[in-house]
């Protein structure tokens, strides 16, 4: 969720909105597609032709590879593009504990200087 609030580069939320969206139309129609070829298929085989069902399997097998396929291409582009955006965007805060050898004083500014950071920054 930080990568969305993440002012950074907005084509890639673009995509990756752009590709939820094709997912959440493209299963199903995929899906009632498969199955009405299949359905198809077997009225074939059991009524007419066994050309016209071997015909309607194919196109079944190629829907659900071209649909496995963007699937598969998709994920794998918005899993590396998350990556890199990890990698490059750590934002680390390092508390200093109390000491002796430190003053009170600056012990107190440096835990204003921790205070007044961005509240995305991890402490550690």
């Amino acid at each position: 969720l930080q990568w969305l609030r993440n002012p950074g580069p907005q084509h890639e939320k673009r995509t990756l909105f752009g590709d939820m969206v094709c997912f959440l139309f493209i299963t199903p129609l995929a899906t009632i597609s498969g199955w009405l070829c299949l359905r198809g298929a077997v009225d074939h085989l059991h009524f007419s032709s066994r050309l016209e069902a071997v015909g309607l399997i194919a196109l079944t097998v190629a829907l659900f590879t071209i649909y496995l396929f963007w699937t598969l291409v998709s994920f794998r582009y918005h899993c590396r593009l998350y990556n890199e955006w990890r990698r490059t965007n750590q934002r680390v805060i390092l508390l200093i504990p109390k000491s002796a050898n430190v003053p009170s004083n600056q012990q107190s500014l440096l835990g204003l200087q921790a205070l007044k950071r961005n509240s995305k920054e991890t402490i550690v």
